[in-house]
């Protein structure tokens, strides 16, 4: 068996698609033995990448904007899709099957306070014709930090990524009423990155072919038999819970089947960052996306 090194940028289940490889087995069907990490906070996943340490990471197109700006070439590439949709949810404190985005304004929001997570929010708040900037906004930290806040009390509404809001749900703390990702529709969320030098390597052509399994099998299983699988990933999670968060995953659309990343994804993302101003300029495609590698 031959190690390979993933890291990743957040963990979630969001991100089944590269968690799957592992847990169903397809990296080692392909004599690939997976170590994984998840990357320190304040440093990106691909530092990893540029020191050696992870061979495959799980990054955002928009990582790639920060170089291009200043005129670099960005050290890694994107070379496959993981989400083509926002995964974040919208819980509030109280039931409310009659939820609509305007209800946001004016009421008490525990937030991301920045990054990706915060554009794409502002893009949903944008296409549902509400004010961002009339949200009172609470901005705890991360991922943990938000959780907290919510469970102690703070916000009517709180934005996280599953399994965190079905684990409210279960635990009697919130209810889901929205998701983001079918407010913006498709766009590209999450993907793989790696070196260009990594790419022509035969470990790459065999992630590949373990990557294109994991896909099939995500749209193709039992919710509750990849969470099983899954469950020793998520030790604070119930069971229970992750199958719902899967299913609803696999509901939304996020992980469809194909691997490539599309020019129509990539173009999304840019609508999203020109609108927040996180840009000022279109980046060509083919400045961050290559295509997945050769399968022979």
């Amino acid at each position: 068996m031959t190690k390979i090194n993933i890291q990743f940028t957040l963990f979630s289940a969001f991100y089944s698609p590269l968690i799957s490889t592992m847990s169903g087995g397809f990296l080692e069907a392909e004599g690939l033995a997976p170590e994984w990490s998840v990357s320190p906070p304040g440093k990106s996943a691909i530092a990893a990448l540029e020191d050696g340490s992870a061979h495959v990471v799980q990054s955002a197109l928009s990582q790639g904007f920060g170089p291009l700006s200043r005129g670099e070439t960005p050290s890694a590439v994107h070379f496959a899709q993981i989400n083509e949709m926002d995964g974040f949810f919208i819980t509030a404190r109280d039931a409310d099957p009659a939820f609509t985005w305007d209800k946001l304004e004016g009421a008490d929001a525990v937030l991301f306070g920045g990054g990706q997570p915060l554009a794409m929010f502002k893009y949903a708040c944008h296409k549902a014709g509400i004010d961002y900037d009339r949200i009172n906004v609470i901005n705890p930290g991360g991922a943990a930090d938000i959780d907290q806040a919510f469970r102690g009390g703070e916000g009517q509404y709180v934005q996280q990524q599953g399994p965190f809001p079905q684990q409210l749900e279960a635990d009697g703390v919130g209810h889901i009423v929205a998701q983001v990702g079918r407010q913006i529709g498709v766009c590209g969320f999450s993907s793989l990155a790696a070196t260009p030098e990594w790419l022509e390597t035969e470990m790459a052509v065999s992630f590949i072919r373990a990557y294109r399994k994991t896909r099939a099998y995500l749209n193709n299983t039992p919710a509750a038999a990849i969470a099983r699988a899954e469950k020793p990933y998520f030790p604070d999670t119930d069971e229970a819970v992750l199958a719902r968060c899967i299913a609803t995953y696999q509901q939304l659309g996020c992980w469809t089947p194909h691997v490539e990343i599309t020019p129509a994804a990539f173009e999304a993302t840019l609508d999203i960052f020109q609108y927040n101003g996180l840009i000022n300029q279109r980046y060509a495609y083919d400045q961050i996306c290559v295509a997945p590698p050769a399968e022979t």
